[in-house]
C-alpha cells in the first residue's frame, strides 16, 4: 500500500512524500528531495512500533541539513582527496566541501536535488522509482549521468535499494544511502549497547582527514574487530571520535549479493541485517551529530545513531589498486543493498 502527499515546496516545485506499508504494517517514508529515506516504522519484540531512522519533520530542515540524513549521496560517496582525480590523462577538479577534500558528491550533491518519482505496487511489494539526470560538469564530474534509485518494501520485511546509472562520457560513480539508524527508536539516546557484526576482516587505513592511505589493515586484535557480534560501545573510547571507517567485505564473487552486517538492539529485540552487492561498507557512529533538533523535537547528539553505507572504497578514483568506480558509455552501474528486519 502506498500513500502519497506533498512534503513541501522549493521555488514553487513540489517535493513529494510516499509512505510504503507492507502486510506486517511496517512503514517506510521516502521523499523526492535527495531521494531520501526519512522514516521507518518497525515493530519490537513486543509488537510495538517505533521510527528507527533519524531525520526531520519538515522540508526546510532537510534543505539546511549538513549530515546527509537518509539521503542518496553521489556521484561519488565518501571522500575524494584534494577534490580532484585524473581519468585518461585529464584532471577533473571537483567541489571541495570537506576541508580540501570532496565529500558525498560536493556542495550540491544528489542529496540536495529534487528527483522525479514514480510509485509502484505489486503483489508482494511496493515502492518508488526515483530518477535524476546529473548534467555534464555538475560539481566537476564529466558526462551526463542518468541515475535511477528504486526503494522497494517487501512483505518479507525487507527494504531493497536498487541503484542504476548510465553515462554518455567516461566518468566515476559510487552511490550509497546515508540513513542514520537507532534500532531502539530515533530519539532513544546512544547506540553503545547495540551489537554489531560486520563480515569483514580488514579495513582501509585512513589519515587524519579520513582519506585512505592505500594500506589495508587486518581488524584482528584491534577495536575495529566486529567479526563476531560485539557492542558498538565496547571499544569506542579507544578511538578519537568513534567509528568512521571503510570495511572491506568478504566476497566469494565480485558483485554478488551477500551478507555485509548485522545489528541487534537487546533493548527492543530489533534486528537489522544488510546484504549488498558492493565490495565495502562504511561504519559510522554519528560522531559529528551536534544536538540538532530532529523529528518530534528530538535532540540528535554524538553517538545517538549509526550509519552503514554500502559502497566502493573511499577515494577510489585516486587509487587504481582499489576496485574501480569508473563507468564508461554503454555500461550500466548497478548496486543493490537489502535491509532485512526481524526480532529476537
Amino acid at each position: 500500500m502506498i500513500k502519497k502527499g506533498i512534503f513541501g515546496t522549493i521555488a514553487d516545485k513540489d517535493v513529494d512524500f510516499f509512505i510504503l506499508k507492507n502486510k506486517s504494517a511496517i512503514e517506510a517514508k521516502v521523499i523526492s528531495y535527495g531521494a531520501a529515506l526519512v522514516g521507518l516504522e518497525v515493530p519490537d519484540k513486543n509488537g510495538s512500533f517505533a521510527d528507527i531512522i533519524l531525520g526531520y519533520d519538515d522540508l526546510n530542515s532537510y534543505i539546511n541539513d549538513t549530515c546527509y540524513h537518509g539521503s542518496t549521496v553521489g556521484r561519488v560517496a565518501n571522500r575524494i582527496a584534494n577534490a580532484k582525480f585524473t581519468l585518461d590523462g585529464i584532471e577533473y577538479k571537483l567541489a571541495a566541501n570537506n576541508g580540501p577534500n570532496h565529500l558525498h558528491g560536493g556542495k550540491t550533491g544528489f542529496n540536495k536535488v529534487i528527483w522525479n518519482a514514480q510509485p509502484f505496487e505489486e503483489k508482494e511489494c511496493c515502492g518508488v522509482v526515483f530518477k535524476y539526470r546529473s548534467p555534464d560538469g555538475e560539481q566537476g564530474y564529466p558526462g551526463n549521468l542518468d541515475v535511477t534509485v528504486t526503494y522497494t518494501l517487501t512483505d518479507d520485511n525487507e527494504i531493497k535499494i536498487d541503484y542504476n546509472a548510465v553515462t554518455d562520457k567516461k566518468t566515476v560513480v559510487n552511490l550509497t544511502n546515508h540513513s542514520y539508524f537507532n534500532l531502539a527508536g530515533h530519539n532513544s539516546g546512544d547506540i553503545y549497547s547495540h551489537k554489531i557484526q560486520i563480515n569483514s576482516e580488514s579495513i582501509t587505513e585512513s589519515d587524519a582527514f579520513l582519506i585512505p592511505t592505500g594500506k589495508i589493515i587486518p581488524v584482528k586484535d584491534t577495536p575495529y574487530d566486529f567479526t563476531e557480534l560485539k557492542p558498538m560501545g565496547r571499544d569506542i573510547d579507544k578511538l578519537d571520535m568513534g567509528y568512521d571507517i571503510n570495511y572491506i567485505l568478504n566476497k566469494a564473487l565480485p558483485m554478488e549479493l551477500s551478507f555485509a552486517a548485522k545489528v541487534y538492539d537487546p533493548q527492543s529485540g530489533r534486528v537489522m541485517e544488510i546484504l549488498t552487492s558492493e565490495p565495502a561498507i562504511q561504519f559510522y557512529t554519528g560522531n559529528f551529530l551536534n544536538g540538532s533538533t530532529g523529528k518530534d523535537d528530538a535532540s540528535y547528539k554524538k553517538h545517538n545513531a549509526f550509519c552503514l553505507e554500502t559502497q566502493h572504497y573511499p577515494d577510489s578514483p585516486n587509487h587504481p589498486e582499489f576496485p574501480s568506480v569508473v563507468l564508461i558509455p554503454g555500461e550500466v552501474y548497478r548496486h543493490l543493498t537489502v535491509h532485512k528486519f526481524s526480532v529476537l
